[in-house]
């Protein structure tokens, strides 16, 4: 994780609210920065959590809805420094973020995570993460001169000079 005002080019320190590389700084909107920040990784975690907790629920696990209202209530209330010092002593990211979750959960500390392993948040994460870039990316590429359909006729071999492209008709 990049400390605030880590990021080369960037105008302002934007801390765990934008991803931070130096593609990023010269070539991704804010809006795409924002969806790779630990911000949005670590709320879409919680989220899921939250939507795991809710269909255990619905299947009959004792879960109470004051648990399922905790969790919803703390969506945005991550405390990145307890998380990176949970992180260190854990050697675990996820389950540094359960503990840091759980710290203001209380109620709920016990039941998030119930059954689930890393790659439920993880991956999940990185689909959620991927869906949102394309839906950003996607109407931006359609209105290009050539338009989405010339795009998708590309090649590896069209955009780095093919052999078959460079010898002509």
């Amino acid at each position: 994780m990049a400390a605030a005002g880590d990021c080369a080019g960037q105008q302002a320190p934007r801390g765990h609210d934008s991803y931070c590389s130096p593609l990023a700084s010269r070539y991704a909107s804010p809006e795409m920065c924002f969806l790779f920040s630990d911000r949005y990784k670590f709320r879409t975690w919680r989220q899921l959590w939250l939507w795991l907790a809710e269909a255990e629920q619905t299947l009959g696990l004792s879960i109470t809805d004051e648990q399922i209202q905790e969790m919803k209530s703390n969506l945005d209330n991550i405390d990145f420094k307890m998380a990176a010092d949970r992180e260190k002593q854990l050697r675990h990211d996820v389950m540094a973020h359960v503990h840091t979750f759980g710290h203001c959960c209380p109620k709920a500390a016990g039941i998030m995570h119930l059954g689930a392993t890393s790659c439920y948040v993880g991956d999940n994460t990185d689909l959620i993460i991927l869906r949102n870039a394309l839906d950003l990316l996607l109407p931006k590429a359609c209105s290009a001169d050539h338009g989405w359909e010339t795009l998708l006729s590309l090649d590896s071999g069209s955009l780095h000079g093919s052999p078959e492209r460079e010898a002509g008709p």
